[in-house]
């Protein structure tokens, strides 16, 4: 089972491809964590990308294709894998199409959010500096300074300011409309909409995954 989610930022890609990684046993590989390592290790590449998340532009493609098919290359790949925020540009889903030949994407779902909803999601967002992971503030106390799953120090970051996400999201927009018709042409894309209650959004994305084959 080889799948990529697709969606702009706050369509909660990244929550519910990983609760089907762990419901369909395969490897959860996600850009975002992988940025998010390296920019707490402090890495030439956490360094570089920091410099494009910060203003909320795209990591340039060679950066991340490298990174990604690096990570699609190891063992645990083997018997499938669900991608999250890969890929982002056509340059990149060509480039993943060529990298698995003839095992190809079995599946893309496209998550569907309106603008207005995801800026309200994502200005609405916290984040561990240790970890990376993201949090809704209406999920945390309203004095939470703390990380709820490492300790961590919380804070708002800067890709995370209502200004900032309305760039991000006029950047994403023509890319994933792009990749949605490049993936539409070859009868892959399954749309779902992604301001329905979360368990309703998984059911779909089941259903949709059960068709495939």
């Amino acid at each position: 089972m080889r799948l990529v989610f697709l969606g702009l930022a706050g369509a909660g890609k990244g929550t519910q491809a990983k609760t089907l990684s762990e419901k369909l046993g395969v490897a959860f590989i996600s850009s975002g964590d992988m940025f998010r390592h390296h920019l707490a290790q402090g890495t030439e590449l956490g360094k570089l990308a920091k410099g494009y998340m910060d203003k909320g532009e795209m990591v340039p493609d060679e950066v991340t294709i490298r990174m990604i098919l690096d990570r699609i290359n190891q063992g645990d790949c083997q018997k499938g894998f669900i991608l999250d925020g890969f890929p982002r540009t056509l340059n990149q889903a060509k480039a993943l199409e060529r990298a698995l030949g003839d095992a190809p994407v079995d599946r893309v779902l496209y998550i569907k959010v309106g603008e207005e909803e995801l800026v309200r999601r994502l200005a609405g967002r916290i984040s561990c500096r240790t970890c990376g992971t993201p949090y809704a503030q209406q999920m945390l106390a309203d004095d939470a300074k703390q990380c709820p799953r490492c300790g961590g120090e919380l804070y708002q970051r800067a890709d995370d300011q209502p200004e900032v996400v309305r760039r991000r999201l006029q950047v994403q927009w023509p890319e994933v409309q792009g990749l949605a018709d490049f993936y539409g042409r070859q009868r892959k894309l399954v749309e779902i909409d992604g301001e329905r209650p979360v368990e309703q959004v998984e059911e779909e994305l089941v259903k949709a995954i059960d068709r495939v084959g």
